[in-house]
């Protein structure tokens, strides 16, 4: 028995560790085929100029993503001061990017938004809708793009637009039949969710800005992106430049990285190779971007380094950081 309760806990751990060993194997196999330089390379050309872009730039996709988070949740009912939002937001880029995996920082901003309003549940779930709806603004722009310029994998967009969208229609019938088939367990969270999607991201007052706020910042991301590509050398035209740094930055969903590290160089030097670049320039642009968002995320780093609240503003509710 007492081993049968073990097992658990230590697939939980193993799913976990997987994860940033699947990043060291993909940065091991990077370094492997393409050597140091072009890391090193890419970082030792970043200059003043690129520095300050990203901080702007990263300033605005903050406060847009804070902007879409306070809208979702305050359809869900979580109230969200917008300045508690943004400091939560940078927080959480912060982690995300100096941290294994990605996602610990938004981890973080959804327990503690939710524990500052009095309901962990909610405030998970707002975070898990808003990062959702950014995710599925990012693709459907990300589709747009690649299928306007010419990138590796215009010839198999086709395809894989009909499975997405054969797949997205059969979760939709899925979706309305499932109340009235599933088990008794799962009717409830069905209609939890369902209710999360009508009133925090489709509500009439909330999708609009939720989109907006979602493609603003995706356009920074990928301004950042481009920053990166000069500040590396790389020469190509915008128009080829753009799908090849949206491949890379669709990579970064993938929660399998060391400190950002990992699925987006890979990316990045594959694309960079197939469309005729080298894929060190790939590596080495890749490799810039990671460094500017780090730069662009330190004001997180302040926040967390002060032990700042957000519900210090309503009263000094909720305990601080780490208590």
């Amino acid at each position: 028995m007492p081993a049968a309760t073990a097992r658990p806990g230590i697939g939980r751990v193993l799913r976990v560790a997987v994860r940033p060993l699947a990043g060291l194997v993909l940065l091991a196999g990077l370094l492997w085929g393409v050597g140091v330089g072009p890391f090193l390379h890419g970082l030792r050309l970043i200059d003043g100029p690129a520095v300050a872009a990203a901080l702007g730039i990263g300033a605005l996709t903050t406060v847009c993503c804070a902007w879409r988070w306070r809208l979702v949740a305050g359809g869900l009912g979580v109230p969200l001061p917008l300045v508690g939002a943004v400091a939560h937001c940078y927080r959480a880029v912060f982690l995300n990017a100096t941290l294994p995996g990605g996602v610990l920082g938004d981890v973080h901003r959804a327990v503690r938004s939710g524990r500052d309003a009095g309901d962990v549940g909610r405030g998970v779930r707002a975070v898990v809708w808003e990062r959702t709806a950014g995710q599925v603004v990012q693709v459907a722009l990300a589709a747009a793009v690649l299928l306007a310029f010419p990138s590796p994998v215009r010839p198999l967009l086709p395809m894989v637009l009909g499975l997405l969208a054969a797949a997205l229609l059969g979760a939709v019938l899925l979706a309305r039949s499932a109340p009235a088939r599933a088990p008794a367990r799962w009717v409830r969270p069905l209609r939890v969710a369902a209710a999360d999607l009508r009133s925090g991201v489709l509500a009439r007052g909330t999708w609009a800005g939720v989109v907006l706020a979602s493609v603003v910042a995706v356009g920074g991301h990928l301004a950042t992106f481009l920053v990166a590509a000069r500040t590396a050398g790389a020469t190509a035209p915008l128009a080829e430049l753009l799908p090849l740094t949206l491949l890379a930055l669709l990579a970064m969903a993938v929660p399998a990285n060391v400190g950002g590290f990992g699925p987006r160089e890979g990316v990045a030097a594959w694309a960079f190779g197939a469309a005729g670049l080298s894929a060190a320039q790939g590596v080495a642009t890749a490799t810039v971007y990671g460094a500017l968002v780090l730069v662009a995320s330190l004001p997180g780093a302040v926040v967390l380094a002060t032990r700042w609240r957000p519900g210090r503003e309503r009263g000094g509710q909720g305990a601080r950081i780490g208590g």
